[in-house]
């Protein structure tokens, strides 16, 4: 479980750990200053912060290997929780959509956990498949199992979570060695055939997609016909605007922030918040932390010491990436509305601690690099 002498702690990601806490900082200051009177939604981000890089430090410390070896038992936990997100009595929705449970005054969303559970499950299951990686049952068993977690996901309904999934599972499959020819002959049957269902989500005898969901997305591209629905953005992108350069906090606007714009701010369009604080420029130095922090797991890829270590920092680095992407294009009106939190920065507990935990299996990784060994 520890493997002390493996490690070489002059190796050790202290740089991504403070990148993790600047941003963290900074998602923190940015709720503090929108959130509702009366509201703790700034403490408990702190708190979930200080909580977050303590689990990030005691995971850093345990061997990849160990955990990659409970594979089975986490992707069971993992059904369970989904199981009961559906079933139980302790679950709790939130608009029309059950993602949540409840246990006394702990709110946890087990998608959120979902993520990292399957980077590691995928992760190990190429692993032990790494020789026939290229044939039909691997990768029939590989969708099978990524699309169970998925399926349940998204029949919450959190289309968004699901999508980041399947992203996630094609960029490690592609990683983990799926031979060219299988690429393209997998984009030229896909292709059509998403071009296929993105006319025919659009039509109104699809079955799909729910009425809301349908939507979402007709809104983005006929804003003019769904105002209802596509007020969020367009007051998202309005907040970003008002921002102009250098953003309003230079300017001492800071009771403004937030107040007339956008619902909700705090968490899946907290990216309006840093448009409208910080201006452009701000912005780019904000998205910039977070591209940084996904370099820096890339490269902990590039030098694993393992095919293990290497596919779990590209997993977890394309989590950040999707989300990242769909954060900030929600809130540019480019994508269609759908939550996914901007990692380290969004407001919520179950993303906030599940981001950091992967920040600890990346610095475990990196403790055991080709680096690290010399």
């Amino acid at each position: 479980m520890f493997k002390f002498k493996n490690y070489n702690f002059k190796q050790y990601g202290y740089s991504l750990l403070v990148l993790v806490l600047i941003l963290g900082g900074i998602g923190a200051y940015l709720i503090n200053l929108v959130q509702a009177a009366g509201s703790n939604l700034a403490q408990r981000q702190v708190l979930g912060l200080v909580i977050g890089i303590f689990a990030a430090v005691i995971v850093s410390l345990v061997d990849y290997h160990f955990i990659c070896r409970l594979f089975i038992p986490m992707y069971v936990v993992n059904l369970v929780l989904l199981l009961m997100v559906k079933y139980s009595p302790f679950v709790e929705g939130s608009y029309d959509a059950q993602r949540w449970l409840r246990f006394g005054s702990i709110v946890f969303q087990p998608s959120e956990l979902t993520k990292l559970i399957m980077i590691l499950f995928m992760a190990q299951y190429f692993s032990l498949c790494q020789r026939s990686i290229n044939k039909l049952a691997t990768f029939l068993g590989a969708c099978v199992l990524m699309g169970i977690p998925t399926y349940m996901i998204f029949d919450q309904p959190h289309l968004s979570t699901a999508l980041v999934l399947v992203f996630i599972f094609a960029v490690l499959y592609f990683a983990a060695g799926l031979s060219y020819k299988i690429i393209v002959l997998i984009l030229s049957i896909g292709v059509p055939i998403f071009v296929a269902l993105f006319w025919y989500i659009q039509q109104d005898f699809q079955i799909l997609l729910t009425e809301y969901q349908q939507g979402r997305i007709l809104s983005v591209l006929n804003p003019e016909q769904y105002p209802e629905l596509i007020y969020q953005q367009s007051n998202s992108v309005q907040a970003i605007g008002s921002g102009q350069l250098y953003g309003k906090i230079l300017s001492g606007e800071t009771g403004t922030l937030g107040s007339s714009y956008v619902p909700v701010v705090e968490s899946d369009f907290i990216f309006s918040v840093v448009g409208e604080a910080f201006g452009f420029f701000g912005s780019c130095v904000v998205i910039g932390l977070l591209v940084l922090i996904i370099i820096q797991c890339m490269f902990v890829a590039k030098n694993a010491a393992d095919y293990l270590g290497m596919l779990i920092a590209v997993g977890i680095s394309s989590m950040f990436m999707i989300q990242l992407f769909v954060n900030v294009g929600v809130a540019t009106q480019i994508l269609p509305n759908t939550g996914t939190p901007f990692p380290f920065l969004s407001s919520g507990l179950s993303s906030l601690l599940s981001s950091m935990v992967s920040i600890g299996v990346i610095l475990n990784i990196k403790l055991q690099s080709k680096k690290a060994r010399r």
